[in-house]
């Protein structure tokens, strides 16, 4: 059974060298190997993503374990000196079952109840999360995909409690990267898309719960959400995107439509999208989640 995950999970980052290029391998035996793999129908999410730009990816602790051990297998393959394609290096990431959370907390991190936890479910879009990655003093900085690292996602409280949890959900990296790529293709280059808040537990996102504030059911508790604003000089304020001198809505406008962009090229990757004007704590900046359904709200 274990051989068998292993070749399929190597089956799988077969099918995504569609993505990453033509590999070298040591001998003749491999290239079979390679050749039958290849035969295999293409995975429509190969292992670096739909936007080809992922650099870590979430499993359950046994999926992970078996991924690992492919990746080393294919690592292995390689002759010295020899340059490998982008997959080899993808970082693989256990996520701890969610039962793990005892009495609302991972060990001393406080995360709170999900919703479903205590009243029925409005959709399945709203299940409790299917587990947790855990941030360290030493992973914090790992880029989880070519633009975004762990750090970015993690709920912006109890800063010296470590380690801490997160959820995070791969189609919102590959959303945030398409969405980079197509306001490079329209001319508006991002160096840099700040992530203002990313996953939230429920206990911080209660603190905000009310009149123009968050919602019960925040998608942010589910790891497949973010609110962002570009800023490429990394001050930590919204860019003059548009270059017209001036911060606002018009330059949020830009990325708005080039989120709609990408999901009408990518279905998939549907979701929330909100607009948010600048404030006396902020500039203007803009939700996006991949829920899985249109909503819009606040002009966008």
């Amino acid at each position: 059974m274990a051989h068998a995950r292993r070749t399929m999970m190597l089956g799988m980052m077969m099918a995504g060298f569609a993505v990453a290029g033509t590999l070298p391998t040591r001998d003749a035996a491999a290239a079979g190997v390679r050749d039958r793999i290849r035969a295999l129908p293409l995975l429509h999410d190969s292992l670096l993503g739909i936007s080809g730009k992922l650099r870590a990816r979430f499993l359950p602790m046994i999926e992970a374990a078996e991924m690992e051990r492919a990746l080393g297998d294919l690592r292995a393959s390689f002759e010295p000196g020899t340059p490998a394609p982008r997959v080899a290096s993808l970082q693989v990431l256990p996520m701890l079952p969610f039962e793990t959370k005892i009495a609302g907390r991972m060990g001393l991190y406080r995360m709170g109840y999900w919703p479903g936890e205590h009243r029925p479910l409005r959709t399945l879009g709203y299940a409790m999360p299917s587990g947790f990655v855990q941030v360290t003093l030493d992973n914090q900085n790992m880029q989880v995909s070519e633009h975004f690292r762990l750090r970015d996602f993690v709920t912006k409280d109890q800063f010296a409690v470590w380690p801490k949890y997160v959820v995070l959900r791969e189609p919102l990296l590959d959303k945030l990267e398409l969405t980079l790529d197509e306001l490079a293709r329209t001319g508006y280059p991002v160096a840099h898309l700040q992530v203002m808040s990313g996953f939230r537990h429920p206990a911080y996102n209660a603190l905000g719960i009310g009149a123009g504030g968050r919602a019960t059911e925040s998608r942010h508790q589910y790891g497949d959400a973010a609110d962002v604003f570009p800023d490429s000089d990394r001050d930590g304020r919204t860019d003059d995107l548009n270059g017209d001198g001036r911060v606002n809505a018009r330059d949020i406008e830009l990325i708005i439509r080039a989120v709609e962009r990408v999901e009408a090229a990518h279905p998939e990757l549907n979701g929330g999208l909100g607009r948010y004007h600048a404030t006396d704590a902020h500039g203007p900046f803009v939700h996006i989640d991949v829920r899985g359904t249109t909503a819009r709200w606040g002009g966008a």
